[in-house]
C-alpha cells in the first residue's frame, strides 16, 4: 500500500491520490527518458542492464513476505515469455529512439500505442471498430505522419524507433489483459525485467565503462525512477476514474519538450506540436470510448 497524504488534518481522497500518483508517475518517466538521453555516450547495454538492475528494488519491495522463495512460479510461461519478449524489443526501441531522436518528438510518437492496440485487439482478438475508433486511429496515424515528415528528405531511420515501441507496447498490453486476469504485477513485471536486464548484461563483451560517481548516480536513478514509474501508474488507475487521470499522462510532453529545450538545446518545431496534438485527441477519444464501454484501459507508456 503506497503511503496516504494528509491535507490539513484530513486525508486525501482517493481521486485527489490517483492524481498526484499519476502527476509523479509522469515525473518518474521523464526523468528515466531524460537521464537515458544524457547518458548517450556510455555503452547501450550498461545503460539497459543499469535500468533493469537497480528496477528490481521497486519490483522485490511488491513481493508478499510469505512468497519470497516462491514468487517466481507460474503455470503461465508462455504468455509470461511473449510478454517479456515483446516488453523487451519495445524498451530498446525506446532508448534507441530517446538517444538519437529529439526528446518531444520521441515521446509524441510513442503516444501512438493506445492506437495500435487498438489496431490489433480488431485483428486478432475479434474486437469491432466502429466510427469513433477509426476516427481516433486516423487521427493518431495524421499526428505521427506529421511529426516524422521533415526527416523523410533525410531518411532518418531512428524516427522508427518509437514507434516500434509502440507497436511492441500493444503486443505488451494485450499479454498484460490476459496475465492481469490471474497473475500479479510484480510477477509480470520481474519476468520483463529480468530479460530486459539480461540483454543489456549480454553487451557487457563489447566493453563498458567504469562510471564516475555521478554517473553511478545516475544509474541508480535511472532504474528506480523507471521501477517507480510504474508502480506510481498502477496505482493511479486503481483509486480513480480513468477518464480523471490519464490526461495527467500528457504532461510528459510538456515536459519533453521543456528538458529537450534547455537540458539538450532542441528546438520545439511546429509540426511536433501539431502532431502530438492530433496523437493526443486521438488517443485520449480511445480512452474515453474504453471507459463508456467499461473496457480494460491501456494508459500510454505502460512498461511492467
Amino acid at each position: 500500500m503506497l503511503f496516504q497524504l494528509i491535507k490539513g488534518g484530513k486525508m486525501l481522497s482517493k481521486s485527489q491520490l490517483a492524481i498526484i500518483y499519476m502527476i509523479a508517475s509522469v515525473a518518474c518517466f521523464s526523468i528515466m527518458d531524460i537521464i537515458v538521453k544524457y547518458l548517450k555516450d556510455a555503452p547501450f547495454g550498461q545503460v539497459l542492464f543499469m535500468r533493469f538492475a537497480f528496477g528490481m528494488i521497486p519490483i522485490a519491495l511488491l513481493i508478499p513476505r510469505e512468497k519470497i522463495f516462491t514468487f517466481y512460479k507460474t503455470k503461465r510461461p508462455g504468455l509470461h515469455a511473449w510478454r517479456a519478449i515483446w516488453g523487451a524489443i519495445a524498451i530498446v526501441a525506446l532508448f534507441i529512439g530517446i538517444r538519437n531522436v529529439p526528446l518531444a518528438d520521441c515521446i509524441s510518437l510513442t503516444f501512438l500505442g493506445p492506437v495500435f492496440v487498438t489496431i490489433l485487439s480488431a485483428l486478432f482478438l475479434g474486437e469491432k471498430i466502429r466510427v469513433t475508433r477509426i476516427s481516433a486511429i486516423i487521427l493518431g496515424i495524421i499526428g505521427g505522419l506529421i511529426i516524422i515528415k521533415p526527416t523523410f528528405h533525410e531518411f532518418n531511420l531512428f524516427y522508427f524507433m518509437p514507434l516500434i515501441f509502440a507497436f511492441g507496447f500493444a503486443q505488451v498490453a494485450l499479454s498484460i489483459k490476459s496475465l492481469s486476469k490471474t497473475e500479479p504485477n510484480y510477477l509480470i513485471a520481474f519476468y520483463f525485467s529480468l530479460l530486459s536486464m539480461l540483454i543489456g548484461l549480454g553487451t557487457i563483451v563489447n566493453g563498458w565503462i567504469w562510471p564516475t560517481m555521478y554517473e553511478a548516480f545516475l544509474f541508480v536513478v535511472l532504474g528506480l525512477a523507471g521501477g517507480y514509474a510504474n508502480i506510481l501508474l498502477t496505482q493511479s488507475l486503481r483509486m480513480a476514474d480513468t477518464g480523471l487521470v490519464t490526461p495527467i499522462k500528457y504532461l510528459s510532453l510538456v515536459f519533453a519538450a521543456t528538458a529537450g529545450y534547455f537540458i539538450f538545446g532542441e528546438a520545439l518545431k511546429t509540426t511536433t506540436l501539431v502532431g502530438a496534438g492530433f496523437i493526443v485527441v486521438g488517443t485520449y477519444i480511445i480512452f474515453r470510448r474504453e471507459e463508456t464501454l467499461k473496457k480494460q484501459v491501456v494508459p500510454p507508456r505502460y512498461e511492467t
